[in-house]
């Protein structure tokens, strides 16, 4: 999956590949890309046949993960999502399972 992080600025996007393997970590990527970011990668990893994803937004004021819970709560492809156990980062994490 390639992804253009505009974090940086925006004369100089940076364009990164990003591996298909069931953990995205959002910590590189400033929240006004989260939605559209956590879309494409839940529909990659389930081309991919990946069941489960994690989803690693931080702990911090939670402003990624109420992104991320907002696309959740919509997204067809998703059946549920939880807080990950806390040895995958507990409340700073999300795991998905796909239908």
């Amino acid at each position: 999956m390639t992804i253009t992080n505009h974090s940086d600025s925006e004369d100089n996007d940076d364009i990164i590949e990003y591996p298909i393997d069931g953990v995205l970590d959002l910590h590189t990527f400033p929240p006004s890309e989260t939605k559209s970011l956590v879309c494409d990668y839940l529909s990659e990893c389930h081309k991919a046949g990946i069941k489960e994803v994690r989803i690693i937004h931080g702990k911090g004021k939670s402003v990624q993960k109420s992104i991320v819970y907002s696309v959740l709560k919509n997204h067809p492809l998703v059946k549920s999502f939880f807080d990950a156990p806390y040895e995958a980062g507990s409340w700073g994490a999300t795991i998905v399972e796909f239908f």
